[in-house]
């Protein structure tokens, strides 16, 4: 649908009983579109984001996407959106959610960036390291409350009139990947491939370390005015993101120096335990690269300039849209300011109260989502056919035959799907693992630590929508023997279906169905299938 097109469709359009009043669109993406609003009871300019017709059929998935809306609402802080409402209503007959934010004055920091090519090539890298400073201040606020984005890209981070950093979108790729039903079905995969995580990529779960390998795509976009990993479809770039190895920022924009480098290099390691541990200590890294040299202008290296490939919203691929080729990389004097030259910005997006102090990392954080010591990670993909690495014109034929088995289009949106496993049930909870199975070469043993409260079994919490339900507890990630306690304690039958994986270790709760929030009737209890690990690489 074009621009005009949604423009005249929307006009005068109004949600929640008429307090909202839709007016021009300001942006659209793939999975939702923007539009200026008029909130007739507070008196003031809103943006609403509504989300598209075949996303808001998904009951299953507009319930998620509020509970998600409600978490994210709590998010309180400087370079945050802020969430006023969530609901839905009728448009063009169709049930569509939307939700309510605070309407900025600004532009994506993906138009930033393209000002920015236009002018020197790329963004000059002290700019660029300050604005993935605040970035990463707003993800350590949300990775606190255990809140992991899993969409962060340039059209995702708004830029002020006044040059504040504004990261939106949190929570909505999350109900994607957690709510979606049928959609796994229709070919319709929830993501940005050019920001995606190896683990992402591979279906597998994420954590607060898989943002930081996107606000590392990020920063070498900035830094380059290019992508580190491109190529003709989605599922080709999410192979090279669990397959290949970037190329050195500086390669392409001689004036970086190796302190950039480095600290891009450690954002996208493989392997999440080899990046940074929080989006404090990056950010921190960031800050002290920033102040670490002189800045200068970009020097581009002459055919290394690509399309910056920055969107508006988040994507729901295929297709992937590349973005308009960006005019030839012209050098011009750079005078570094608080982040450069400013360029004029149109209306966009979503105006600010004071900035807030970054609350210190809680302990309880730090020992779920940032250990000090991580266990060890393995990806283990499987080789490709006719050697390593790999002329482009291949790649076709190794997606083919490795990635259509490792980068299921359902794998990408829901951790329920997952790669291989032994197939052996376990109704009463016996752990199906041989003796000898910690002999095998990368087998990861249970973390007894990962436990689950049995009063989460016993005293369940009470549906949102209808009083005698129940939500069903969150099992992912605890140790077998904790969740069968809490069973057991509650009277619930579980099914146990063992999947390899050495990640997380022997006894871990990889997936779930029905999924933790769904609602069930207590008086007639489904038998949940747990998806477990078998601590053994794939």
């Amino acid at each position: 649908m074009s621009q005009d097109g949604a423009q005249g469709r929307y006009a005068g359009r109004a949600v929640a009983g008429g307090r909202y009043q839709l007016r021009d669109l300001l942006g659209e993406g793939g999975m939702a579109s923007v539009h200026l609003a008029y909130d007739s009871v507070l008196d003031r300019q809103v943006a609403i984001k509504t989300l598209h017709t075949e996303l808001g059929r998904e009951q299953a998935f507009r319930e998620r996407f509020r509970r998600e809306a409600q978490s994210v609402a709590k998010l309180t802080h400087t370079n945050i959106v802020s969430v006023f409402d969530t609901g839905e209503d009728e448009l063009d007959g169709m049930t569509t959610p939307y939700i309510v934010m605070e309407y900025i004055e600004g532009k994506p920091l993906g138009s930033v960036l393209d000002a920015d090519i236009q002018q020197y090539g790329a963004m000059p890298a002290d700019k660029a390291l300050k604005i993935t400073a605040d970035v990463l201040a707003a993800l350590e606020i949300s990775h606190e409350m255990g809140l992991v984005h899993r969409d962060i890209k340039p059209g995702n981070v708004m830029m002020t009139k006044r040059n504040v950093v504004k990261v939106m979108d949190f929570g909505i790729a999350r109900a994607m990947q957690s709510g979606v039903t049928s959609m796994t079905q229709t070919g319709m995969v929830v993501g940005t491939p050019q920001y995606l995580s190896p683990e992402q990529a591979l279906g597998r779960g994420v954590d607060a370390r898989s943002d930081l390998y996107s606000v590392g795509i990020m920063l070498f976009q900035l830094v380059t005015g290019r992508l580190p990993f491109e190529a003709d479809s989605p599922l080709a770039i999410a192979y090279a993101h669990v397959q290949e190895e970037p190329v050195a920022a500086s390669s392409v924009n001689r004036s970086l120096p190796p302190a950039v480098d480095a600290l891009i290099a450690r954002a996208l390691k493989k392997n999440p335990n080899e990046r940074f541990p929080s989006a404090e200590t990056m950010r921190d890294e960031c800050l002290r690269v920033a102040q670490s040299f002189q800045a200068v202008a970009p020097n581009i290296v002459p055919g290394a300039q690509t399309p910056s490939g920055s969107g508006v919203g988040s994507a729901v691929f295929p297709p992937v849209d590349q973005g308009t080729p960006a005019p030839g990389p012209v050098q011009m004097p750079y005078q570094p300011g608080p982040y450069g030259t400013p360029t004029p910005a149109p209306a966009y997006g979503y105006p600010q109260q004071g900035g807030y102090q970054t609350p210190p990392q809680t302990a309880a954080y730090a020992g779920q989502h940032g250990p000090s010591t991580p266990p060890p990670y393995n990806l283990s993909p499987q080789p490709a056919a006719g050697g390593p690495g790999g002329a482009r014109s291949n790649k076709p034929v190794v997606i083919g035959s490795v990635l259509v088995a490792l980068i299921a289009v359902g794998g990408l949106i829901t951790a329920l799907v997952m790669n291989g496993g032994s197939g052996d049930d376990d109704k009463g909870g016996h752990s199906t693992t041989s003796p000898s199975s910690s002999a095998v070469a990368g087998h990861k043993g249970p973390d007894t630590s990962k436990t689950i409260d049995t009063e989460k079994c016993t005293d369940p919490t009470e549906s949102y929508n209808d009083p005698d339900k129940i939500e069903v507890p969150d099992f992912q990630f605890k140790n077998l023997s904790s969740v069968k306690s809490c069973f057991q304690a509650a009277g619930w039958q579980m099914k146990v279906t063992r999947v390899d994986e050495n990640t997380y270790g022997e006894d871990t709760i990889m997936g779930q169905f029905p999924s933790a929030g769904d609602d069930v009737d207590p008086k007639k209890m489904p038998e949940i299938e747990l998806k477990v690990s078998t601590g053994d690489p794939s």
